[in-house]
């Protein structure tokens, strides 16, 4: 016993450390799977086309991105898969020490293997599946709870809580009725191998009371294989709950995969980049409709040119597409019919990404992020720009950023905060009011330093005063580049070089301000009759002053 004893520490020790290598290295391994397939995953959705947006629910994509990784997470995690591991190898150790002390006791456990399995495959294709459906559900109620937390002001100016709380409450209860049920195949599952595997033991017992009767095998050989069977019950039962953590992972996986899959229509890498940018941008029988609506047609033969360093501004009624045309220049869509053209080149030959980074844009409803003011303004660098300022000013904020602050008319504002350029600006700029959003945003399109500036209804919003300071921004902004204004008012068409009145899907008229006046049953006059609430007449008086 005095030998026996310190050999049994050691081994416990050497076991324990065993443990501990088996546990860390194995946790480690499937977080940094879990870790490379999220980043993979959220790099897959951010390439996608704008078309693929427009059909998915940003809710949905969310809960891919957090609820299916994690369910993959948790099946294919270090501890899931030590702890297979582990149960098999015992299975298979315990099951050869019964076969070597009686294969003939060994024949009567294993009868019961054929059923455990085709029930474990039987339960694991129906896990996969209903895991599936559970996810689905899930996404639902996520993309629920996001766009109403997103959208809380319209909620609450509705009064609308007690609603929104019953149909979240009725996509929760579509989840918990799916986890209901898996949880009864699940029950029934392990409480049939439990029965099974019981009743495969007493089965042992009964035939190795005979087997000792008939002087076969000793009591204690049947009392080994008796522990031994128990090790093989249990290890049974730990396959089956890792066959069903897995199968749950797998249907989660499948969502994963085939999001991860997907390869979008408009490749953002690839294609030429064209040097010395003149800024010619020339939309040659563009026809389009948009893929989730396929059956209405936005543009047909649509022609315009906007030559370097000039200014069009695009007018029409609601709906007419105006917005449109940033959407094709920008190629988040690509044209059903006809060519875009800039510098002579077709766009779908020239690479995305340089292309978007040649041209600004400044809409009617800019999107700021979760950081300050200063990370707002700098996101209008590209990356490599954006490195080399963070490296050179490390502490404090660019000259650029504040130069670009007060083209802008912006700086003054921003200075009167008590953390000036370092003020949290709040989800999506809503500590901020919607002129001083809207200067942010001119800033951030000034220091891109676009050759190209699309101005989409950027004033339409604002109230006089933070119109006027926001168009004074514009109007330098506009200097020695390329222009498209889509626009309705008056105050902001009225000095470009050209005017084109865009309906039905066409240009039915194109030229200056006083050149569109002047002519007779002018749309573009019919136009600015309507904003300003006064007769043609009345329209033509005020012009011919």
């Amino acid at each position: 016993l005095d030998t026996l004893i310190p050999l049994l520490r050691g081994a416990f020790t050497v076991g324990a450390a065993a443990t501990f290598v088996r546990v860390y290295y194995f946790t480690l391994a499937g977080e940094r799977v879990v870790a490379r397939l999220r980043r993979n995953l959220f790099g897959s959705i951010i390439n996608q086309d704008i078309a693929f947006f427009d059909k998915s629910r940003t809710g949905e994509l969310i809960n891919r991105l957090s609820a299916d990784t994690a369910e993959m997470g948790k099946s294919f995690s270090g501890l899931t898969l030590s702890s297979g591991l582990r149960s098999t190898t015992q299975f298979v150790c315990a099951l050869s020490i019964m076969l070597y002390l009686s294969p003939a006791l060994t024949g009567v456990m294993v009868g019961v293997i054929p059923v455990g399995y085709i029930g474990a495959r039987v339960y694991g294709k129906y896990v996969k599946t209903l895991s599936q459906e559970v996810q689905t559900a899930l996404s639902k109620a996520t993309a629920v709870a996001e766009e109403r937390v997103g959208a809380v002001r319209t909620v609450r100016s509705f009064a609308h809580e007690r609603r929104e709380m019953k149909l979240y409450s009725m996509e929760v209860d579509n989840v918990f009725q799916l986890a209901r049920r898996l949880g009864l195949v699940s029950a029934t599952f392990f409480s049939s191998t439990t029965l099974a595997g019981n009743t495969a033991l007493l089965g042992v017992l009964a035939y190795g009371a005979h087997l000792i009767r008939a002087d076969l095998i000793t009591a204690g050989t049947l009392t080994s294989f008796l522990l031994y069977t128990i090790y093989v019950g249990m290890s049974s039962v730990s396959m089956t709950s890792f066959y069903g953590e897995v199968m749950k992972g797998v249907g989660a996986s499948t969502r994963v995969f085939e999001l991860m899959d997907r390869i979008p229509h408009i490749d953002n890498v690839t294609g030429l980049t064209l040097q010395n940018l003149v800024g010619t941008v020339a939309f040659d029988n563009v026809s389009f409709r948009y893929p989730t609506r396929s059956e209405l047609s936005i543009f047909d033969n649509l022609s315009f040119k906007v030559s370097p360093g000039s200014v069009l501004a695009v007018v029409g009624s609601s709906g007419s597409g105006k917005s449109t045309i940033a959407s094709l220049l920008l190629r988040f869509y690509d044209p059903t019919k006809g060519r875009i053209v800039l510098d002579g080149t077709d766009i779908r030959d020239i690479n995305p990404t340089w292309l978007r980074q040649q041209i600004g844009i400044v809409s009617q409803e800019p999107t700021l992020f979760a950081g300050t003011i200063a990370e707002n303004i700098l996101y209008g660098l590209d990356d490599e720009t954006s490195d080399l300022f963070r490296d050179k000013y490390p502490n404090e904020v660019p000259p650029e950023v504040i130069h670009c602050a007060r083209e802008a008319n912006a700086h003054s504002f921003i200075m009167s905060f008590p953390d000036q350029y370092q003020t949290f600006v709040g989800e999506k700029g809503v500590s901020l009011s919607g002129g001083q959003k809207q200067r942010i945003s001119i800033a951030r399109a000034l220091l891109k330093n676009p050759k190209i500036l699309i101005l989409d209804e950027a004033t339409s919003a604002l109230d006089a005063a933070s119109e006027q300071l926001v168009q004074d921004a514009l109007d330098r902004a506009v200097k020695n580049r390329t222009v498209i204004i889509i626009a309705h008012r008056l105050s902001t068409v009225k000095n470009a070089d050209q005017i084109a009145v865009l309906d039905n899907g066409r240009i039915v008229e194109i030229g200056t301000h006083q050149d569109l006046m002047s002519r007779a049953n002018s749309s573009y006059r019919q136009l600015m009759s309507i904003q300003l609430g006064i007769s043609d007449s009345q329209l033509k008086q005020i012009n011919m002053k």
